[in-house]
């Protein structure tokens, strides 16, 4: 089934640290420190604030990375990649488990019913399909074995000083 409306609500509080996230995805730690760097998928949870602070990837965040990964393995370009994350971002995240995306190789299309799928199929243009909704319940099976936080009670990683006070505290006694 390429369409499918009876995926769970998300928690936007939780969040998953930067190796359960390349874990999640599938991607090396140098992917993710990239494509955060230069606004391709950043953290939606908790963005990095500086030296000793941690990232937070929510699910949708590791949801776009997986999608992205998948059409670099099929030879789509990054720059196509950047202008279809840029298109479903627009269209909206919560969204994203109705859309198949199609590719050519060169350009990727946004599908939001079958009709359309068939449609550009039959006009020659799509080679390969990535329904999004089925990522999304591999990124689910693939998490709910994983290690996540919650931004709102993560008080020492907000506050690195504390951390390294925490730490030292706990030697001591």
């Amino acid at each position: 089934m390429l369409f499918s409306d009876d995926l769970p609500e998300l928690d936007d509080e939780v969040g998953y640290r930067g190796p359960t996230a390349c874990k999640a995805a599938g991607i090396t730690y140098r992917q993710l420190d990239y494509w955060a760097r230069t606004g391709l998928v950043v953290p939606s949870v908790r963005p990095a604030g500086g030296s000793g602070t941690q990232r937070l990837y929510g699910f949708r965040d590791i949801l776009v990375l997986k999608v992205v990964k998948r059409l670099l393995d099929t030879g789509v370009s990054l720059q196509q990649i950047r202008g279809a994350i840029e298109v479903l971002r627009r269209r909206g995240v919560e969204d994203l488990a109705g859309i198949t995306l199609m590719s050519d190789g060169a350009s990727v299309y946004e599908c939001t019913s079958s009709d359309e799928v068939i449609d550009l199929l039959q006009g020659g243009q799509g080679v390969f399909g990535i329904a999004v909704g089925r990522v999304w319940r591999e990124v689910e099976g693939e998490l709910s074995a994983l290690p996540s936080e919650r931004a709102e009670h993560d008080e020492i990683a907000a506050h690195p000083a504390d951390e390294l006070r925490a730490r030292r505290t706990a030697r001591l006694a």
